[in-house]
């Protein structure tokens, strides 16, 4: 997947994001248990931190093709993140199955991936850049 198609992914989970913020905001926060309703706030915050990461990476440098595949390798962290992490956290607050907690932290983990590798994308451009 090219660069800018993360971008394009990242618009639409960034879509998502404020549609269910919206959502929470107006029909889920009289419904909801309090410490429920914060989960769910967790959630959309962190869908949205990372879908603008995915918007970010789709208009970073990604010309050289090794870039090309840590920019996947990022784009992927990214959004398996945001369904492993934010989908636990909405599955959790809308069900209260405390279970589902237990998908989080992978999340969390693919998030971290993500970063270090848009770390390294943008390290490696500066390095490259150094060299010529």
């Amino acid at each position: 997947m090219s660069s800018q198609r993360w971008a394009g992914v990242g618009c639409v989970l960034g879509l998502l994001g404020v549609a269910a913020g919206a959502f929470g905001a107006h029909a889920l926060k009289v419904r909801l248990e309090p410490g429920h309703f914060d989960v769910f706030e967790v959630a959309v915050r962190y869908q949205m931190y990372h879908a603008l990461a995915l918007v970010f990476l789709g208009c970073g440098p990604a010309s050289a093709r090794r870039r090309e595949r840590l920019c996947r390798v990022a784009g992927w962290a990214f959004t398996c993140g945001v369904f492993l992490f934010s989908g636990s956290l909405y599955a959790l607050a809308l069900t209260g199955v405390r279970v589902l907690g237990a998908i989080t932290p992978f999340g969390g983990a693919a998030f971290l991936l993500g970063w270090a590798t848009l770390a390294s994308i943008f390290l490696l451009s500066r390095s490259e850049e150094t060299t010529e």
